[in-house]
Formats: C-alpha cells, structure tokens, sequence
C-alpha cells in the first residue's frame, strides 16, 4: 500500500490562519483557569480531601487556580505565593495542593469539563467529540525523576519520558498518561482510553503506528472502540481471510493470512471475562497486555486475541480512510502547544506575573 500524500495547505487557509491569530486576545493562564473554575463549579465540588470531605476554606478557587497554574507552566509555589493575601499563602497552596489535586479527583472532574465543552457552539462545529486521537511527545527531564529513563536515540545522554496523551475532535483534552522512557504506545493506549473518567467516551480512537498491534486491535473492538491506527506505515499489512479457499479477487493477493478461528471459540468464555474485567476497572489494561504476552511472544489467550483483532485489521487496512492522518496531524498540532506551556521550565516573564494575576 502506497503512502498517504500530505494535502497542500491553500494560501487562502495560511491567511486565514494568521488573521485568527492576529485576533486572538493574550489571556494569562491564572486568569483562564480562574473563569473556567466560574463556568464550571462541579469542576471544584470534585475536588475531595482523602476522607471524601469537601473543602471549606475561603477563596479555594484562588488556591486552586494559583496550584494548577504552577503545574501547567511547570513552576514551584514561589513565583505565586503572595504573603498577606490568605488564599495565595505559602502553606495554603501545599495544603491544598497535597489535600485536593490528585489524579484520582482529576479523573472525577474532567467528564465536567468535557460536557461543558460540548455545548460551546464553536466546539460543536469541530465535531461530535467521539473521535479521539492518542499520541505521544517525548521530553527530557532535566531533574531525577522515577519516570525517567535512557535512551540515547531521543535523548542522547540524558533520560526522559513520554507524555502519552488523547485529544478529542473538539480539541479538547480528555485523557494523559506520563510513561518511563520510549515504551512501546501500544502498552498504554488503552489505559489512556479508559482513564478519561466516568463521562461519554470516544467511541472512535485514531492513533499512530506506535500505538498499533492486533492484540489492541482485538481489546479496542471486544470493549466497544472503532480502532483506527494511521496504516501507511504499518510494519505488517498482510491482510487476512477466514477460509484458505475463498477467493477476494483482487484483494487475494494481500489476503495471504488464514485465521484460525478455533483458537478464538476455545478461548471465548476466558476473553469475555477478561474484557469484563478491564470494562468495570477491576484490572488495568496495561497489567492485561502485559499479561498477554511472555518473553516477547503471546500466551494461547493472547494469541486468541490477536487472531480476532486481525478481522479488523483486515477490514481496517481494506477501507482506509485518509481522514486517519488529518486527526493524528491535528492532535500532534494541538499537543505541541499544550507541551510547550508544560514542559518549558524557563519562562521567567510568567513566573514574575502569574502571582500578580491571582492577587
């Protein structure tokens, strides 16, 4: 299969592009988050201590907007600390910070945000918000870290991570994931995908070739998820047939593949266990791939698996759509901005201004 050829942009889009630009107000990050918080209180009613309890100090949103700053410009508290101003204090900001934003009451808050996203007229324009795609950025942590890891080939002689993160067609982002090193996206996109909280999900999932391998192929499709890898680039295009006799015509000579769908009827009642397990969070679907697989090679469950998850591979590669590649080009666009507020550690114009704003 050919590659897919990139569609020249027309001067009259890279006008209109700047124009939008020109027009775009310059908002300070505290003050985004702080009208955010306005629009959306279910957003902080979702911030629970460890005992369940909602807070009860004056002006959190203050305290909380003044945290997420610090960690969107990836800061530390002393660029935003105001003494004198109770909600912008030193130990206020670690109390609540330490108390309230955790992983867990982000994952409650977010389907908040995401639903009120939707209703943005000019959201709705982008899309349904059912079409996510999940790539990943690779940094350099400069500090050590537990997540970092080498690898000389993206990071020469330092260690990184890989920020693995989904972005829904509104352009919003629903779902992330921080990974040790370069390992393989495969491994955690379906963390990703059922990490994005208890709202509507995307039921169109769009990756690279990073995040392919027929064992996701076969998880995505049994849990309910159209699988859509970008496959002009995929390693192995072979397509496959259920019976060596059936003849596809044209299609014959890539149909060279024959599924053995008995390993599929042995393993059944075992699959749909294990993908009622992964449905109701009980097992994570990292634990599960890795599960699957044993010195590199699947297990007889896994090879079940693969074997039903190349019937949609097959059906995938027959019917490509190049609109696979526009969503992982705009979800790469998208990523680079939100990384480069996340990961540049030397804004000193931000950091002499975000307490100022909060005050």
């Amino acid at each position: 299969m050919a590659s897919v050829k990139a569609i020249e942009e027309p001067p009259s889009l890279v006008d209109l592009r700047k124009r939008i630009e020109a027009m775009m107000p310059r908002v300070d990050i505290s003050e985004a988050i702080l009208e955010v918080l306005q629009w959306c209180p279910e957003f902080l009613s979702s911030l629970t201590s460890l005992a369940g309890g909602h807070s009860h100090l004056a002006d959190v949103d203050v305290s909380a907007a003044a945290c997420l700053t610090a960690q969107a410009l990836n800061i530390t508290y002393s660029p935003i600390a105001v003494k004198g101003v109770p909600a912008l204090e030193r130990h206020r900001l670690g109390h609540v910070d330490h108390t309230y934003l955790r992983a867990e009451n982000y994952a409650a808050a977010n389907p908040f945000l995401v639903a009120k996203q939707e209703k943005i007229g000019f959201a709705k324009a982008l899309g349904g918000g059912l079409v996510a795609a999940i790539d990943g950025m690779r940094s350099v942590v400069p500090v050590p870290s537990a997540y970092a890891r080498p690898n000389r080939k993206y990071f020469g002689p330092k260690r990184g991570v890989t920020w693995l993160n989904m972005i829904n067609d509104q352009a919003f982002g629903i779902a992330a994931k921080v990974m040790s090193g370069t390992d393989r996206d495969c491994l955690h996109a379906l963390d990703v995908i059922f990490s994005s909280g208890e709202g509507r999900r995307a039921d169109v999932i769009v990756t690279d070739t990073g995040s392919y391998s027929d064992l996701v192929f076969g998880l995505a499709h049994l849990l309910d998820r159209e699988y859509r890898p970008a496959l002009a680039d995929l390693p192995d295009q072979k397509l496959w047939k259920s019976y060596s006799d059936i003849d596809y015509g044209a299609l014959d000579s890539l149909a060279r593949g024959v599924l053995d769908l008995r390993k599929v009827r042995k393993h059944w009642p075992d699959i749909l266990r294990l993908v009622s397990s992964i449905y109701t969070s009980t097992v994570s679907p990292y634990d599960v791939v890795r599960m699957l697989q044993r010195d590199g090679h699947p297990t007889a469950l896994g090879e079940a698996i693969n074997t039903y998850g190349r019937i949609f591979k097959t059906l995938q590669c027959a019917t490509r759509r190049c609109s696979v590649r526009t969503e992982v080009k705009d979800h790469r666009r998208l990523a680079v901005v939100v990384a480069r507020r996340k990961l540049d550690s030397g804004g000193g114009r931000r950091r002499k201004t975000a307490g100022r704003r909060l005050r």
